[in-house]
């Protein structure tokens, strides 16, 4: 990723941004954690958001529907439509995974 957080010969423009006072504490916290200003933070999390657009095999959600480069759909041993919640946490956390949960079944009636 290139480090365009970084200071350099560059023309900046001042944007002005309304922040809630609990964004503007949580952009506080994080500029003394980082040792930065609250614009280097508010300039790398540009920088962060754009390579998770840039690079959609590193959104979850777009790896559950398959469209991400290089992912192959993989059957699921339990009915995706019905167990969506189980779905999503599964991609979000895939060590979670109960050891049994192939052996579930779908409850009738639903």
């Amino acid at each position: 990723m290139a480090k365009r957080h970084e200071k350099r010969d560059r023309v900046a423009e001042p944007v002005q941004v309304y922040l809630a006072q609990d964004d503007r504490e949580t952009l506080r916290r994080l500029a003394n954690q980082l040792s930065l200003s609250m614009s280097d933070v508010i300039r790398r999390a540009i920088c962060a958001l754009e390579e998770s657009v840039r690079h959609p095999q590193h959104h979850p959600a777009l790896r559950l529907i398959g469209i991400a480069e290089g992912e192959a759909a993989t059957p699921l041993p339990y009915d995706a439509a019905a167990e969506h919640d189980r779905v999503l946490a599964d991609v979000a956390d895939p060590a979670a995974r109960a050891p049994t949960a192939a052996k579930r079944t779908r409850r009738s009636g639903r």
